[in-house]
């Protein structure tokens, strides 16, 4: 890479560097272990599961308008090793819950996944009620990863943790077998997860990861050390930008893009695959997937410095475009 700044690229380096030298729970290997359709497989934290490092985004698989369509679309992805599956309760009203559970008992591979969804509820009462929900639409007896979703104001973390907050429900569900594991979701300011993570001894955490990031309020310098610090399992989502921007607008090859969340000590990347083709696109891209260097990440960060400067193409963070109908109510209704 050339440089007129030796000392900003030998930074820059340094940076990406740090964070390629991180693994998760000591286990990220230079060489990456395959299932036997050829996804790559990552340790999740400390748990000691294994999960594909790709992982099919639930509201975008629910999105297809004939039932049928999005049915094919997961049981495919399950039998191509895509094995992380990815879902909310207030995705589509419930309906991307309820397609998934019912792709997953038609093909009867319920078995074969790791299968994680989100509760929307801060109270317990409401997160009681998720939990029923999500364990009736998904058609299981329990989920494996149980994530606080959307954690993105300053105030979630304390009404999760309040008195008759959702968090006994959890701690309730997870003694009882209904849940296995524990996380939360957010994408809007990496100072609410830094507060959340200190709560709780979590599993795993969801963030936005992507080639503009690491410029602007970034996950990837604030929180994903940490992480990686305490054996936590770190989940990426929004890696082209939450709609795409970054390849439509930025110019960003989707190539680059997704290669370069995957060099990231992360454990799996949620991605938003609503059809065969995106689907064939991004197996077709992990099962190649070689890990960039730190130099390479480098020269992907500074080429994109500009464009990542103001979040302009990251409003997850800066608007609340982003923000679920459920979880603006909570904050209009305080």
């Amino acid at each position: 890479m050339s440089s007129n700044n030796p000392n900003r690229r030998e930074a820059l380096q340094a940076g990406a560097a740090g964070l390629a030298a991180l693994s998760l729970g000591g286990a990220v290997a230079a060489a990456e272990e395959t299932n036997e359709q050829g996804v790559p497989l990552r340790p999740l934290g400390k748990t000691g599961e294994k999960v594909s490092l790709l992982a099919l985004g639930g509201h975008h698989s629910a999105r297809a308008k004939e039932e049928k369509d999005s049915l094919h679309l997961i049981q495919r992805a399950i039998h191509e090793g895509v094995t992380f599956m990815d879902n909310a309760w207030d995705y589509h009203n419930g309906g991307a819950e309820e397609r998934m559970g019912k792709a997953l008992e038609e093909a009867k591979l319920r078995d074969k996944v790791f299968l994680m969804t989100k509760v929307c509820g801060r109270t317990a009462k409401e997160a009681r009620s998720n939990l029923e929900d999500s364990l009736r639409r998904l058609r299981t007896d329990h989920v494996d990863l149980w994530q606080f979703h959307e954690i993105n104001y300053d105030n979630d973390p304390d009404r999760v943790f309040a008195h008759e907050g959702a968090i006994e429900v959890a701690l309730k569900a997870k003694e009882q077998g209904k849940i296995r594991y524990l996380g939360f979701t957010g994408h809007r300011n990496p100072d609410v997860h830094l507060k959340m993570l200190d709560k709780y001894a979590w599993d795993t955490v969801q963030m936005p990861l992507n080639v503009l990031d690491g410029t602007f309020r970034s996950f990837q310098k604030n929180v994903l050390p940490k992480l990686n610090e305490r054996g936590v399992a770190a989940i990426a989502m929004k890696s082209l930008g939450g709609d795409g921007g970054i390849v439509r607008t930025v110019k960003t090859p989707v190539e680059k893009a997704l290669a370069y969340v995957f060099s990231l000590p992360i454990a799996t990347l949620v991605s938003g695959m609503e059809n065969e083709r995106v689907l064939e696109q991004n197996l077709r891209i992990v099962r190649s997937f070689k890990r960039m260097d730190a130099e390479a990440m480098a020269a992907v960060e500074d080429e994109y410095k500009a464009a990542a400067a103001n979040g302009r193409y990251e409003a997850f963070k800066t608007t609340k475009n982003y923000d679920g109908p459920v979880h603006r109510k909570q904050q209009l209704t305080g």
